[in-house]
């Protein structure tokens, strides 16, 4: 792992960041002293599961209703 100090790191973010979408750590110093890592994340995939919400979401009967209050509330009178 690598080792760069603050003035390179601002100077070479890009590639730091390019680095790190590569999969390498870079470790970066202030004054000769590790203050911070750069690196990979691990990625998190989210699983979709159809109708996961099922039960936990309650639509009125009416949601696809328009009415004239909502005429006069989207348009004006």
């Amino acid at each position: 792992m690598e080792t760069v100090n603050v003035y390179e790191a601002k100077s070479s973010f890009s590639k730091l960041l390019a680095r790190a979408e590569a999969g390498e750590a870079v470790v970066i110093a202030r004054n000769g002293r590790p203050v911070a890592q750069l690196g990979p994340v691990q990625s998190q995939e989210r699983v979709v599961v159809f109708g996961d919400l099922k039960g936990r979401v309650d639509i009125s009967d009416d949601f696809d209703e328009w009415s004239d209050a909502d005429e006069r509330d989207w348009y004006g009178s």
